[in-house]
């Protein structure tokens, strides 16, 4: 499925511009935080070849996330690992989306936002669109931009935190990122509520035989 402007061009046409996609990535992996895009929809400035940003290589994502960084109107958003702790990945995922549409040049009239359930705390209108960054080009654009954000977050990260893997698997449990944490414990970047940090940490605390 390619995302087209449909949704984008029938708001305009009742009169709701400017029109903003919304996405985030990092809701499944052990560690780094969780980011979010938004894009102003503007049929002039958006490159081509825009889809779901798991489904581009990395060199294009590249590419049309430098475009949409250049020639787009764009904000990004950080929850971070803290946040996701606090409150849960899909709240503090939510948190990452309105902080990126608050990053906004402009506020938009409406919102069209990846997934099935829209931020509580969201007064814009918005629309939720399951599967949206297949369906909905500024969509798309939030993903890709988002996506290239975080893996370059990441890449740093590795640096600082050799021996995960998080250069290559982002964060996600990967068998090797998992070994890592058996053997070289919990990271201040992993998510302590996450099931296999949470293991670890819970090992680590019962008292020796």
């Amino acid at each position: 499925m390619e995302p087209d402007d449909t949704f984008e061009r029938a708001l305009i046409a009742r009169g709701d511009a400017p029109v903003a996609g919304v996405d985030e990535v990092g809701r499944g992996p052990l560690a780094g935080p969780v980011i979010a895009a938004a894009v102003l929809f503007d049929p002039a400035a958006l490159p081509e070849g825009l889809m779901d940003s798991k489904a581009l290589g990395p060199k294009r994502r590249e590419a049309l996330a430098a475009h949409i960084r250049d020639h787009c109107e764009s904000g990004v958003g950080v929850a971070s690992v803290e946040e996701i702790d606090a409150h849960n990945i899909l709240r503090a995922s939510h948190i990452a989306m309105m902080r990126a549409v608050a990053a906004l040049p402009r506020v938009p009239a409406h919102l069209l936002i990846d997934g099935p359930l829209c931020p509580r705390t969201c007064e814009l209108p918005n629309t939720c669109l399951v599967k949206g960054d297949g369906r909905s080009v500024s969509i798309a654009a939030a993903s890709i931009l988002a996506k290239v954000v975080r893996d370059a977050l990441m890449r740093d990260l590795a640096q600082q935190f050799p021996g995960y893997g998080w250069e290559t698997n982002m964060g996600y449990p990967s068998k090797n990122h998992r070994s890592a944490l058996q053997n070289l414990g919990v990271t201040p970047h992993h998510r302590r509520s996450f099931a296999p940090v949470r293991n670890i940490l819970y090992q680590e605390d019962l008292p020796s035989p």
